[in-house]
């Protein structure tokens, strides 16, 4: 199987995410540059919460 080749450029992202990095330190912790509340607000305004979706059937 051939493998991928790596993809050139910036990805696109949303405008309000523009510089979100992640890193993961020699200890295992995630390290980001934006700040945990502000991207947990962004989330629960733009994704869907398929938990809360009312037409699930459990």
């Amino acid at each position: 199987m051939p493998k991928k080749k790596p993809v050139a450029g910036k990805p696109e992202v949303h405008k309000d995410l523009e510089g979100l990095d992640f890193k993961i330190n020699t200890f295992g912790e995630i390290k980001s540059n934006m700040d945990l509340d502000k991207l947990n607000d962004f989330l629960n305004e733009n994704v869907k919460d398929k938990k809360l979706n009312k037409e699930s059937k459990d």
